[in-house]
């Protein structure tokens, strides 16, 4: 559901991260930029750069859905389904 009037700050970081996979122009919609994807964009830029966090582009955004494969370590599992 498309926010009713543009987010900012942390709810549009937070709005733009849950939707980036969708691309620009739906994620701008979703954060109540509607068309406006230049506004969307500098809003966006801003908040980011409160917060913090490194922003370029929206895939700059999604996070990686593979936490545990980054991980060191080692992985210890039985060589085969039998040996469980």
């Amino acid at each position: 559901m498309a926010a009713s009037t543009p987010l900012q700050g942390l709810d549009l970081v937070d709005c733009a991260r849950a939707n980036a996979k969708q691309g620009i122009e739906t994620t701008a919609h979703l954060c109540g930029y509607g068309k406006d994807l230049n506004t969307f964009r500098h809003e966006l830029e801003k908040a980011c750069q409160h917060m913090g966090v490194e922003f370029h582009e929206l895939s700059d955004l999604i996070k990686n859905e593979s936490p545990l494969m980054q991980m060191e370590g080692e992985i210890v599992a039985p060589d085969t389904a039998s040996e469980l």
